[in-house]
């Protein structure tokens, strides 16, 4: 299948372009390098263009006939979600649209869309699922939010059918040590302490010690990447055989607390190093937990890497490979 892949310079977008490459797929890479990287992209044709450039867009859908899209593209921080709003609805609401005229009127059939756990904001009871109200409590999940209304609304008048893919945590890199994680600035709990255990941080911070839950620190769902990689495969092999459109979760069903990342972190590095506990943050949930069923039964997806200590040692060699190669610095 012919796939456009944008923002696969990035994180969880370069680990699906090298699944969906292995795969077979056709795939045309597209990213700004604003947050990717160009040494993250090993497999199919880049482009490095922006998603509000009409022209350089228009010229892209004419050379290349697409049948599917998966849109990674998007700003992803929460925090300067709150400062930026504008930002964020800018880039992650109205690029999607301008790319859903586009593939509206170049005939694409499939869409596979990167949301996330955020649109539910802060949902009650130990699991998610996927018909829990949706209430985001900041401007980032309420730009997917708006986006998943936004490709709905198009399916109902067109053609076109998608599967939108809501992430829990993902974390981990890369198996064979190829790509991972690179945020900058870096806000996401495992590559920090992995980081710390490497002397790269000073410390990692713990906040909120007195959350209902077994040790008083939030529990999240943390998704090895390449495992939410090979969702959105299948997805596309879903929507490739004539499929219905679905909204399903990416997670594994079951959390690990801060303390037991942290834990694990040291027990695997074998480094001791400093926690500093602090206050709670305001909208931390106690605990985020996808109810995972609906994607393991729809797509058939059976994750092949559910095991924290593995999420880890991956994240660990990366970082260190990450800390060590010049190329990957940039």
């Amino acid at each position: 299948m012919r796939v456009l892949i944008t923002g696969g310079a990035g994180y969880i977008g370069s680990h699906a372009a090298l699944t969906l490459g292995a795969a077979g797929h056709d795939i045309v890479i597209l990213d700004n390098l604003s947050a990717g990287h160009a040494w993250a992209v090993l497999a199919g044709e880049f482009v490095q263009a922006d998603l509000a450039d009409a022209p350089a867009m228009d010229a892209l859908f004419e050379a290349h006939a697409f049948e599917a899209v998966v849109h990674f593209a998007a700003h992803i921080e929460v925090a300067e979600s709150v400062e930026r709003p504008l930002k964020y609805y800018r880039n992650n609401m109205r690029n999607t649209l301008a790319l859903l005229e586009r593939c509206g009127r170049f005939g694409v059939k499939h869409f596979v869309f990167s949301s996330t756990a955020a649109v539910y904001g802060e949902p009650t009871g130990e699991r998610v699922g996927e018909d829990a109200p949706l209430q985001p409590i900041n401007p980032y999940g309420a730009s997917k939010r708006m986006s998943e209304r936004l490709l709905r609304d198009l399916s109902n008048v067109s053609d076109m059918r998608y599967v939108i893919l809501r992430y829990f945590n993902a974390a981990g890199a890369d198996p064979k040590g190829r790509i991972g994680e690179a945020h900058t600035p870096e806000s996401h709990l495992i590559p920090l302490t992995v980081q710390a255990a490497l002397g790269l941080r000073p410390k990692i911070a713990i906040f909120g010690t007195d959350h209902p839950t077994p040790d008083g620190t939030c529990v999240r769902d943390y998704i090895h990447v390449t495992d939410l990689a090979a969702a959105h495969l299948a997805a596309l092999d879903h929507l490739d055989r004539g499929g219905e459109s679905l909204i399903l979760n990416c997670g594994y069903g079951h959390g690990a607390s801060v303390r037991e990342v942290v834990e694990m972190v040291k027990e695997v590095s074998g480094v001791d190093f400093p926690v500093e506990e602090g206050p709670r943050r305001a909208g931390d949930s106690p605990v985020l937990v996808a109810d995972a069923d609906r994607i393991r039964q729809a797509l058939d997806w059976q994750p092949q890497h559910d095991n924290l200590r593995f999420i880890v040692e991956t994240a660990l060699n990366w970082e260190r490979k990450h800390r060590d190669d010049p190329s990957h610095r940039s």
